[in-house]
């Protein structure tokens, strides 16, 4: 079942919809404003004895709205048109990193300190680390950011998991783990500034919905356009990853309290060139079969937002 949460200008709130072809069916209004979450759907439908596609099949028989989603997907405007946001409605948002081979590599390559990457790859703790805040991260066809003080920054196609506050996995949409490759290269403890600023993620389109003792695979893939000529463009599969998705979610969850709702970036295998940096006017798109495309436009901040 693919849910989505978008802006309803009817109810002046976020709320919840079902994904159907070329079609958004919108939940109730009891699915909207702070319980536009995947949680207040699987809590609705353990009251209910039932799986929450059920009840959310249920519900949309006799939809409170239909909304065409090439009418959806765009930027925000004050035209009172409804528009798609980030699947998560996360309260925080987390990372993994080196979960592929492929990022071990890279890594281990912009960093003076490359053997803490390749120990982490093969350790039995995977390397976490906290990402951003509702306000820092933006939904589809909004702008992610470069940072002003970087000259060498990529985006990170990722899978994310949907986490409830025990660290179950309610669903899985798709992430860009926004990373300033010469500042962490830098210096390993600049991970902070490499990773979290305003503008520094975006979370996807569709929420696909768990099934329980069931980990799907994943194929994403990231293409990246400036003026209009695709100059990039890779693709990975999730079963290529290091570590499990309930892996990830357990060592997030030890000895930690998380929100009702989060968001858990599970690390990425897709690494532009060396020589390759993100600029002001580029368009990342990042794509996976039951997912969606999230689509995001590229601004420079200046340093006094």
């Amino acid at each position: 079942m693919q849910v989505v949460r978008y802006w309803n200008p009817d109810w002046k709130a976020a709320a919840l919809g079902v994904l159907r072809e070329e079609e958004v069916l919108a939940l109730p209004a009891h699915f909207s404003g702070e319980r536009a979450t995947a949680v207040a759907l699987f809590e609705a439908a353990r009251e209910n004895n039932c799986q929450p596609s059920e009840l959310a099949a249920q519900l949309i028989s006799k939809p409170a709205g239909r909304f065409p989603v090439k009418v959806m997907n765009r930027a925000p405007d004050a035209t009172g048109t409804p528009y798609l946001l980030d699947a998560a409605g996360a309260q925080e948002i987390w990372g993994a990193g080196v979960t592929y081979e492929r990022s071990r590599e890279a890594r281990m390559a912009e960093s003076h300190a490359a053997d803490a990457y390749s120990l982490v790859y093969e350790a039995e703790r995977p390397e976490l680390f906290f990402k951003a805040t509702p306000s820092r991260c933006v939904g589809p066809n909004q702008a992610v950011a470069v940072r002003s003080d970087s000259n060498w920054t990529v985006p990170e196609p990722e899978l994310a998991l949907v986490l409830d506050a025990q660290g179950s996995i309610l669903g899985y949409t798709l992430g860009n783990d926004m990373s300033a490759r010469d500042i962490e290269g830098e210096n390993p403890l600049y991970l902070p500034q490499a990773k979290v600023y305003r503008g520094c993620c975006s979370l996807g389109p569709v929420l696909l919905l768990a099934e329980e003792g069931v980990q799907p695979t994943f194929e994403i893939t990231c293409s990246i356009r400036r003026d209009d000529r695709e100059v990039f463009q890779s693709s990975i599969s999730t079963a290529r990853m290091r570590r499990s998705f309930p892996e990830l979610a357990s060592f997030l969850r030890s000895n930690n309290c998380l929100p009702s709702c989060t968001a858990l970036f599970t690390g990425t295998g897709i690494v532009p060139p060396d020589n390759f940096s993100l600029q002001a006017g580029d368009v990342v798109e990042i794509s996976a079969q039951g997912l969606g495309r999230l689509r995001n436009p590229v601004v420079r901040l200046t340093g006094d937002e």
